[in-house]
């Protein structure tokens, strides 16, 4: 034993003796072999499956065009040639790139759908520099999650295992794989520095991964592995005022890309739990009036009556403190955990009521599309000409992230130029009353925009505020 290993025992001898540090304390290396140990078997492991991911996008440019052209008297007097007339519209190719893993050995390739949106030409180039088209299978907003299928590849593709991302924990050492900036393949390495990040807005169920691993710009879709080469999550997001790494990234948990790649393979939609309830975050205030020692769970503050929480006997007012064992800290993960589950499955919720601790299991089902959307494009001479409407649901509701017992008329869609627009409506907005009539379906507002007016007063709902536009001709 070499003089340094003997003074380091002796020091944490001392240690030990005085109660600074535990018996089991771990021990500095002392063989050359403990100081050289890699990440490099886990990199050759997981790289091959780690691919890096080419788009092209067609877009149309509007040529220079003087306003002046615009004029009726100009163009009487110069002629539609003056300029070259009507000049046409000129094509340009969008290119970017970013990073994906290969998850089936067939190639099913799971990426970021920011990488591929609109992209009319996806490339992917393997580790080993062969390149194969790739078609979309499924692009899902929600998670900003996309699975591709690699076309005339081979069926013995490398891939990545997926692991149970809620086994992970704060501390676990983590890698990155993908393509910073363009320069080729790289791996980074780091910690698990947080879980379940829920105001991380990049997509619409969160309780992201965070990590300091470094990632930046071409990552995206890329690989976070875990040192036994399973996929942990797919890189998603980073903070930066820079634009590069400063050690906060962010990831989607391996299990909520799981469940957008069973649907891919499924060939249908993503068909997303509903329990049937909304929450809200626990503030100090609600805790202590609820005689809780700190905030933490979800206060339940809507039920949809007839609804799988309903059923179950879950009420307004009670706390939930975990789903199947794992805790939630606010309604986003909640949702995330539910959003994890499959159709069909049952939840085990952790629950106070009245400052008494029970649990209620939930059967999942499919949020009920009742009643029927009726999507219509309103027309006419009405302040919400060229505004999209639909019933809201709880399908819809569920989709578009709202109150699940949100009911009524909502705006799709606003087209632009239209009166809507000019009245500044905007999608998401919806309608309570107008012309003093209450708007409880499409029908009801049809006819209340079908008489002639010379004012209009409408009233809706944004942001959880009621507004009011007067309007006349």
């Amino acid at each position: 034993m070499t003089f340094r290993a003997i003074l380091l025992g002796a020091v944490a001898a001392v240690l030990v003796a005085c109660g600074a540090l535990p018996t089991a304390a771990k021990t500095a290396p002392d063989k050359a072999g403990d100081v050289q140990r890699s990440f490099a078997p886990v990199v050759k492991r997981a790289a091959p499956a780690v691919v890096n991911i080419y788009t092209k996008r067609v877009v149309e440019q509007q040529a220079f065009r003087p306003f002046v052209l615009d004029d009726p008297l100009f163009r009487r007097f110069f002629g539609d040639d003056f300029f070259g007339g009507d000049a046409m519209p000129r094509q340009r190719v969008e290119n970017s790139l970013g990073s994906g893993v290969i998850v089936r050995p067939n190639g099913l390739v799971v990426t970021n759908n920011h990488v591929i949106k609109g992209a009319d030409e996806i490339n992917v180039v393997l580790q080993d520099r062969r390149e194969f088209a790739a078609k979309l299978v499924l692009a899902d907003e929600r998670t900003d999650l996309a699975v591709l299928r690699l076309t005339e590849a081979p069926r013995d593709l490398p891939t990545l295992e997926f692991m149970d991302s809620d086994d992970l924990e704060v501390g676990d050492l983590v890698l990155a794989i993908g393509n910073p900036f363009g320069v080729g393949q790289t791996v980074t390495s780091g910690i698990v520095s947080a879980l379940a990040r829920t105001q991380v807005g990049v997509a619409d169920f969160r309780s992201f991964i965070q990590t300091d691993a470094p990632i930046n710009p071409g990552n995206s879709g890329g690989a976070l592995v875990g040192v036994d080469g399973r996929l942990v999550g797919i890189n998603t997001a980073i903070f930066s005022k820079t634009g590069g790494s400063v050690g906060i990234g962010f990831a989607v948990p391996a299990n909520m890309v799981a469940v957008v790649v069973r649907a891919a393979e499924s060939g249908s939609a993503i068909a997303r739990p509903w329990y049937g309830a909304t929450g809200q975050p626990m503030t100090r205030e609600l805790a202590a009036s609820l005689g809780l020692d700190r905030p933490v769970g979800v206060l339940v503050k809507a039920i949809y009556t007839g609804g799988p929480a309903d059923k179950a006997g879950l009420r307004p007012g009670d706390v939930v403190r975990s789903v199947d064992g794992r805790e939630v800290d606010d309604p986003e993960a909640l949702r995330f955990r539910i959003a994890t589950r499959e159709v069909g499955a049952t939840v085990r919720l952790s629950v106070l009521r009245g400052g008494k601790p029970l649990e209620v299991s939930i059967p999942l089902g499919r949020p009920p599309e009742t009643p029927a959307r009726e999507l219509t494009r309103l027309g006419g001479n009405t302040p919400l000409a060229g505004a999209t409407v639909a019933n809201l649901s709880p399908a819809l509701a569920e989709e578009l992230g709202l109150d699940v017992t949100a009911t009524g008329v909502i705006l799709l869609k606003v087209d632009g130029g239209s009166p809507a627009a000019s009245l500044r409506f905007r999608p998401g907005d919806v309608l309570l009353r107008v012309q003093g009539a209450e708007i409880a379906s499409v029908a009801d507002l049809k006819g209340a925009v079908s008489q002639s007016a010379q004012r209009w007063r409408i009233v809706f709902r944004r942001n959880g505020q009621n507004l009011q536009i007067e309007v006349g001709r």
